[in-house]
């Protein structure tokens, strides 16, 4: 398994690549006759160089093309068969990914986002934003959820991983990324119904019923999605359940409680949060376990963390096939 350890906008974000989906293509130019691969692979550097320089102003595939120093054509293909992606499909991805970010870090007007980063019109931005991650930039601005950014990998990096043998080299194995973010979670009240020996949803539901994540839903003041979540021995009460539902409000929540629920306080903590491929719905269960068993044999501290599992709780997002299963986990700085 190969770890690259990134830092985007202040974040820090981890990438585990067990397989490279694209290796067959890439393969195919290293193992020609034509040795001419390095500086096909040079190329395509020149051509990520230009778009991460030119990301906020329009750009051509005639400039890609001089950039690269091959025919428009030649270097829209050269730039699919080692990315993965069209010219354009990339810059999308990444002016998204990079619109994200400022949504998440700035306080900042949805439209002037938009028009940063080429977008011709709030809406069109809207529906590309909603189709990439799933949430409208709107909702995704006042929620701050966990999303899939697109983290392009410098194609010299992917070369010499080849060289090293450290990515599969066949053309059957499938794409299996897992996307890492370490978040601070601030000093936050939780809104929770527990259980009785549940140790899992199934069972929860067949404890307390599965309306209760409707109930969580319906509560406005909530700074975050709903979670299921497995508390740790501090947040736990004699007789209850390790598995539980709720939902996270401001520290200053003074509002009603629901029926059969209560509140209590969260300190502030990071959160390690684990993000696999999507998947398709029917497939939740074999995502679920993918990505627990990738977990297990996770080593914080390589990134300067340790488990902190009395920090919070450990919780996972609504399975949801066109994000990925996402869950979380409270760390704390080694030193």
């Amino acid at each position: 398994m190969r770890i690259v350890k990134c830092i985007i906008e202040k974040e820090y974000i981890t990438r585990e690549v067990k397989h490279c989906g694209r290796t067959g293509d890439i393969l195919s130019l290293l193992q020609g006759e034509d040795m001419d691969h390095l500086e096909n692979i040079d190329a395509v550097e020149r051509m990520q160089s230009y778009i991460e320089y030119h990301l906020k102003g329009n750009i051509t595939l005639h400039q890609l093309a001089q950039a690269a120093g091959y025919s428009p054509w030649h270097a829209a293909k050269l730039f699919k068969d080692l990315t993965g992606k069209s010219p354009f499909e990339y810059i999308r991805a990444l002016r998204l990914s990079r619109a994200a970010v400022r949504l998440r870090e700035e306080d900042v007007k949805i439209v002037d986002v938009a028009f940063d980063f080429v977008f011709d019109s709030h809406e069109g931005f809207t529906r590309a934003f909603s189709k990439q991650f799933g949430w409208s930039p709107q909702n995704y601005a006042r929620y701050k959820p966990p999303i899939k950014l697109f983290l392009p990998e410098p194609i010299h990096e992917k070369y010499l991983a080849l060289e090293r043998g450290d990515y599969a080299m066949t053309e059957t194995q499938k794409t299996n990324t897992i996307f890492v973010q370490v978040v601070d979670r601030p000093a936050r009240k939780l809104i929770l119904k527990r259980g009785i020996k549940a140790a899992d949803y199934f069972a929860y539901c067949g404890e307390v019923g599965c309306e209760v994540w409707d109930v969580l839903c319906g509560i406005k003041q909530a700074v975050f999605e709903p979670i299921g979540m497995w508390l740790p021995e501090n947040l736990r009460k004699p007789g209850t359940s390790i598995y539980a539902q709720g939902v996270e409000v401001p520290a200053s929540f003074s509002g009603s409680i629901p029926e059969g629920f209560e509140l209590i306080d969260l300190p502030a903590c990071k959160m390690m949060i684990f993000q696999g491929p999507p998947y398709d719905d029917a497939e939740f269960e074999n995502a679920i376990g993918s990505l627990w068993e990738s977990v297990k044999n996770y080593k914080p501290e390589i990134y300067g963390f340790q488990w902190a599992e009395e920090d919070g709780p450990r919780f996972q997002l609504a399975p949801q096939g066109y994000r990925g299963y996402i869950e979380g986990r409270p760390v704390r700085p080694l030193n």
